[in-house]
């Protein structure tokens, strides 16, 4: 057996497992626990919306764009051949 197949099945089996465990719950407690993860979700899900438009509502809330520093131009134009051609008086 691969390493794939081996995990697929532990997936599989810890879902069943799981399956099952959820089956044998009494159907009041599962509907609680539904309300529960729903509602957990729901105020997730307006925290992050909150925390967006306050974090770009905000006046300071600025992007800059800058050039990434890091090889610099120079070392690379000094050292080409290139710019002799682009700077030869033949082009004028």
């Amino acid at each position: 057996m691969t390493a794939m197949k081996k995990l697929r099945d532990t997936i599989e089996q810890y879902v069943l497992k799981t399956e099952n465990h959820w089956k044998v719950l009494p159907i009041a407690k599962q509907r609680l626990l539904t309300k529960v993860f729903f509602g957990g979700y729901v105020l997730l899900t307006i925290i992050v919306i909150v925390n967006v438009f306050i974090s770009t509502g905000q006046r300071r809330n600025t992007m800059y764009i800058n050039h990434i520093d890091g090889i610099s131009k120079k070392t690379i134009e000094r050292s080409s051949g290139h710019n002799d051609t682009v700077n030869s008086p033949a082009k004028e």
